[in-house]
């Protein structure tokens, strides 16, 4: 093993150690990217700036994904007889109902959105319906579709948020999302208690986001891929390195003993 610490062989050690630390290196580099960009899509947005609505997402736009929890300013005319109760819905450990109810945004015929106003134990025990202007910040959310049918459409109980069940209660457009009255703010951020107005929640417990945004499988799957070929690589570098030591080592054992055995032969004639 001296053998291979010997100057000759230390520009082949050189290369062998560049490769492997820029390969490992540019592995690191990818897979923060991807982490990165996975920590920026499931991004916390409930506590930022509130945005105007239709600046985020149009009346007739699929949801944009990275804007889960994202606060909107919302303004318009509620629309009572679209109110509908989605059980299954949990408070302080107890099952219960959401009270939504559909604000059309600006004119009073114009697309709505469900609006989470709150949660109740029983149906029966809900404030009635608000009416008239209402202005507030609720947090967007996209439409729940796990499935489950609605076994009872003549009635106002659903089993999810489903923006094409919601629609048979109304006869205004939907948008494609619903909306959670936002019960806190960021310090310093958006008062929410002097920015609403007639905001449906009077009589009702708080309701929780049901959902935070979650990384998609495949963000940024090729910054991860390209980590895992980067570390492949210095892999395979650090394989060609042993194997070539330990084939300069065999070589240079085989050539001392043919020099032994070599010199052996001279001295025996």
């Amino acid at each position: 093993m001296p053998t291979l610490l010997a100057p000759r062989y230390w520009a082949m050690h050189l290369l062998a150690l560049v490769l492997t630390a820029a390969a490992v290196g540019l592995g690191v580099w990818q897979y923060d990217a991807w982490s990165a960009r996975r920590a920026a899509e499931a991004a916390d947005l409930t506590r930022v700036e509130p945005l105007p609505l239709r600046s985020v997402i149009g009346p007739d736009d699929p949801f944009p994904g990275n804007r889960v929890g994202q606060p909107v300013i919302l303004g318009g005319q509620w629309v009572p007889d679209g109110t509908v109760y989605v059980s299954g819905r949990e408070h302080d450990g107890r099952t219960g109902y959401w009270v939504v109810t559909p604000l059309a945004i600006g004119a009073a015929d114009a697309s709505a959105i469900p609006v989470v106003r709150g949660w109740v134990a029983d149906p029966a025990d809900a404030p009635a319906a608000p009416t008239g202007y209402g202005e507030l910040v609720g947090w967007l959310q996209p439409p729940e579709g796990t499935g489950q049918g609605d076994t009872d459409p003549t009635d106002d109980v659903l089993p999810q948020l489903r923006i094409a069940d919601v629609i048979q209660h109304v006869h205004q457009d939907l948008y494609g999302a619903y909306a959670v009255v936002a019960t806190e703010a960021a310090p310093g951020k958006w008062p929410i208690g002097a920015a609403a107005t007639n905001d449906g929640t009077a009589g009702l417990e708080p309701a929780t986001l049901e959902q935070l945004p979650d990384a998609s499988t495949f963000t940024a799957v090729r910054n991860l891929l390209y980590a895992i070929e980067w570390w492949f690589f210095a892999g395979f570098a650090l394989f060609v390195w042993v194997r070539w030591m330990r084939d300069e080592t065999q070589a240079t054992r085989e050539g001392t003993v043919e020099a032994i055995v070599a010199g052996a032969a001279v001295d025996g004639q």
